[in-house]
């Protein structure tokens, strides 16, 4: 088994007003529960094997507000709590998952059939909300996308944050509806044929309201680049390993999340035989045959390794796919011209051609940008195995203005942007708004409570922008209220000229993907790429159930009419 726990800690709804309540407080040698509303009482919990502590309380309905109290000490919110109504420094709330489901679950589509649309609740409407969100699903399903992805939603303090600061891992955030917000959402989503796929962050925890480290041996001496490192190899390492594990199979069980993109695994610090990724991707795995239905973890990684992506029994960490960085950098450089950072290693159309064709563009070779030699080849992935992208929140929230491409390059190199990306043999992914050229900013923005840490927040920002190589400063304070309001989607540019047209290019190249052009979207070993620099051309193949197909990239600037020979034909034009 994967847990060391008889089910997932926290407070358990066991219906007839009755809640299991449990806790891993290895040091302690007494634990309360703290019920504080809508009654003043205290609950002793039993002391279990290997620090856990659980009892089963009579006279607990569905909003009560608790506390965890240690050795009579301070009250904590539940390490593991559902809900926490009232934010990060208040009491957490016992919650009834029997939600009405009016909507099978459809599962994660083949890759094949796999389009992701990337947004992030809090800028993505008007409301900032799971609800706010439902009236746009059936332009994205008339689209082509097939699956959302939620920018992390675990608990973070204040209203304002783009998740990767969250230090409640089973809460989803209360002011985007909680628990019942998301719940409407995720059926909302099923009813309309769209996976929902949900970002979660297991390299760190964010540092204002964290209260792990109250409780056990969450952390260890090493560090990542946005705080302490978690425990997932050292002395108790097998519980914290269950927390994080049960999270996800939370998510998927109760809430009805269909699968999973798991952020900066490169960041994690484990050395455990098997590493603390392949354990979670073989428990969702086994959870997703358990509930009949399909599944898919991708990770985000920068490492260019193929063993993250290599099946489980051949050495691997069985991840389904990952994010391929080198796709868009190689497109991004060469659109843009931009050369900071990671950018100095790209830049040529020939670098491009190898991204649609190999995943990885760096398989070994010296990287710039590191000062040393990186990544290494992935013959025997296919496509199924990366995921691709001309946007993300990333890619334009870690910029100094947090700018959109649609600011950086013409409207014809948008859409030479759209046909690189959706002609790609991997499964695409659009960031909320590119496809009709949303140009609202996505920069970083924080609602820290302390102002020390939101002073340091700043100041870090700036260094790590500077350090990148960018040559203009950070435009934007993350604790501005105005860096949350600017990066809200402008609705009524979708409703533009442009906008139309731009979205409409999409929509068909997302239905001549799904249709007769190729038996195997995801095929990347039936593409060929040949890159033209005098022509400043990238020429794509494609082949398969008899039928031959090219697309011809231009990048080169003006009207200047190019020659190319495709070979023998007959050839007919589809767009």
């Amino acid at each position: 088994m994967h847990l060391p726990f008889p089910g997932a800690p926290g407070a358990q709804y066991l219906g007839d007003h009755r809640c299991r309540f449990s806790v891993w407080a290895p040091a302690a040698r007494r634990v309360e529960v703290h019920i504080a509303a809508p009654e003043d009482r205290l609950i002793v919990l039993d002391r279990q094997p290997d620090g856990m502590f659980a009892a089963d309380a009579a006279g607990v309905a569905p909003g009560t507000r608790y506390f965890f109290r240690l050795d009579g000490k301070d009250d904590l919110p539940d390490p593991a709590s559902r809900h926490q109504p009232d934010g990060v420094f208040g009491p957490s709330a016992v919650i009834d998952t029997a939600f009405a489901w009016t909507a099978p679950r459809p599962g994660v589509p083949a890759a094949a059939d796999l389009v992701i649309y990337e947004l992030h609740v809090g800028t993505f409407s008007a409301a900032g909300t799971f609800d706010g969100a439902i009236p746009y699903l059936d332009a994205l399903a008339d689209l082509g996308v097939t699956a959302i992805e939620l920018c992390p939603i675990a608990e973070f303090p204040g209203a304002r944050n783009w998740g990767y600061d969250g230090v409640f891992a089973y809460a989803a955030q209360s002011t985007y509806g909680g628990p019942e917000g998301l719940f409407r959402l995720v059926d909302a989503a099923h009813a309309r044929g769209l996976a929902v796929l949900l970002d979660v962050v297991y390299n760190h925890v964010g540092p204002e309201g964290n209260v792990l480290a109250r409780f056990g041996p969450y952390f260890t001496a090493g560090r990542t680049p946005w705080g302490e490192a978690i425990n997932f190899d050292g002395s108790g390492s097998d519980e914290v390993r269950a927390y994080f594990i049960e999270s996800a199979l939370y998510y998927m069980t109760e809430l009805g999340i269909d699968g999973f993109r798991v952020d900066a695994i490169h960041a994690i610090c484990d050395h455990a035989a098997t590493p603390f990724v392949a354990a979670l991707a073989a428990a969702i795995h086994e959870r997703a045959a358990a509930l009949g239905t399909r599944t898919m973890v991708i990770a985000e990684s920068d490492l260019n390794d193929p063993r993250v992506i290599a099946p489980a029994d051949g050495f691997g960490f069985g991840m389904d796919a990952q994010w391929s960085d080198d796709f868009h950098h190689a497109l991004a450089a060469k659109l843009t011209g931009e050369r900071a950072g990671y950018y100095a290693d790209f830049g040529t159309l020939g670098d491009l051609a190898r991204a649609f064709c190999d995943g990885f563009v760096l398989i070994g070779q010296r990287s710039r940008f590191r000062g040393r030699s990186h990544g290494r080849p992935a013959p025997a992935a296919g496509g199924e195995r990366f995921v691709v992208f001309s946007q993300n929140h990333d890619q334009v929230g870690n910029r100094p203005r947090g700018d959109r491409l649609a600011l950086s390059v013409t409207p014809a190199a948008q859409r030479v942007t759209a046909c690189a990306l959706l002609i790609a043999p991997y499964i695409p992914l659009l960031f909320m708004g590119q496809e009709y050229g949303e140009t609202a900013p996505f920069p970083y923005f924080t609602s820290h409570a302390d102002a020390t840490l939101g002073r340091a927040v700043k100041a870090g920002r700036a260094s790590e922008l500077s350090a990148f190589g960018w040559p203009e400063a950070c435009a934007w304070d993350p604790q501005d209220p105005g860096a949350f309001a600017a990066a809200k989607l402008d609705p009524g540019r979708g409703d533009s000229t442009a906008g139309r047209g731009l979205r409409a290019l999409y929509g068909e190249l997302l239905r001549l993907r799904k249709a007769h052009l190729w038996t195997d979207a995801v095929d990347r070993f039936a593409t060929r790429a040949v890159a033209d620099e005098a022509r400043q051309t990238v020429t794509v193949y494609r082949e398969g159930a008899g039928v031959r197909w090219v697309c011809v990239l231009a990048f080169g600037t003006g009207n200047t009419e190019v020659a190319i020979d495709f070979g023998p034909g007959p050839w007919r034009q589809i767009l």
